[in-house]
């Protein structure tokens, strides 16, 4: 017998399968995860190296991120497509930044002001990027990292900081008693402010639910913090794509935690204001 090939359109209509419906993945759109069985509502969606991914929010606050692969959500009960919703017609208000600040969007980026930011690592300059950057080019903060504080004497030395030449340096683990604080304490002054958060590593400003984890897991003395926090969430990767799926889940202020916020804050409006007459 001779073989023939499989035409579709011999099909009957009633044994055909339905195209899963494409739905704009708007703010607020509840659906569950096909795979996992997660229920939540649409908080956003970000374009990703691997892709658009979304973030669902549950009814405890919870937050988890997705890929928005074909059919891989419900929604009623029925398998939809979650796609990139459209733009809003027309503003709803002033353009916020990512820090939550008004947006300038008619102005070039200023030239560099002879005063500047340091932050601790290249970890921490890539936050304060994606969640000030904006700010900071409105204001022509040029912001560099330091790569441990033990250098900062000299550095500040080097910088001469003068009152129309400010130096703000962000610390990481700045509590009493502890290293960081006593070479703090030894550089500051009128025009030196060196703030810091209580954090071991800038990865935890980020908040957990952002990241879609419970909790920053506790990693015991002697161990690499960071690779540490990589083996207790079962995360299988290294600390560098660990911290690129980190800074992938902050798309705003609202994913760091107020003492971050408060200490970036603080050093934008100390380099930035206007020298005395």
């Amino acid at each position: 017998m001779r073989s023939q090939s499989y035409d579709p359109d011999l099909t009957p209509p009633w044994k055909r399968s339905a195209p899963v419906p494409e739905v704009p993945a708007e703010a607020d759109l509840v659906v569950e995860d096909a795979g996992t069985g997660f229920c939540g509502a649409v908080v956003r969606v970000e374009k990703t190296a691997e892709g658009l991914t979304v973030t669902l929010e549950d009814r405890f606050g919870r937050h988890r991120v997705f890929p928005m692969t074909p059919g891989g959500f419900l929604l009623d009960g029925r398998p939809v497509t979650l796609v990139r919703p459209r733009s809003a017609p027309g503003p709803r208000g002033p353009l916020l930044s990512a820090s939550g600040s008004i947006a300038v969007t008619d102005a070039t980026a200023r030239v560099a002001r002879a005063g500047r930011i340091y932050v601790e690592g290249r970890h921490d300059a890539e936050l304060v990027e994606r969640v000030w950057g904006h700010d900071l080019r409105v204001e022509g903060v040029a912001v560099e990292f330091l790569e441990g504080v033990d250098d900062l004497p000299a550095i500040v030395s080097a910088f001469a900081p003068a009152p129309d030449a400010r130096l703000g340096v962000l610390v990481d683990h700045l509590v009493p008693g502890s290293k960081e604080s006593r070479i703090a304490a030894s550089v500051s002054g009128a025009d030196v402010l060196v703030v810091g958060h209580p954090f071991i590593d800038v990865w935890e400003a980020v908040k957990p639910a952002s990241v879609g984890i419970p909790a920053w897991p506790r990693v015991p003395r002697g161990e690499d913090w960071k690779t540490g926090v990589c083996r207790t969430l079962g995360w299988r990767m290294t600390t560098g794509e660990a911290w690129q799926r980190i800074l992938a889940s902050v798309s705003s202020y609202k994913d760091l935690r107020p003492e971050l916020l408060g200490a970036v804050e603080h050093l934008i409006d100390f380099v930035t204001e206007p020298a005395e007459p």
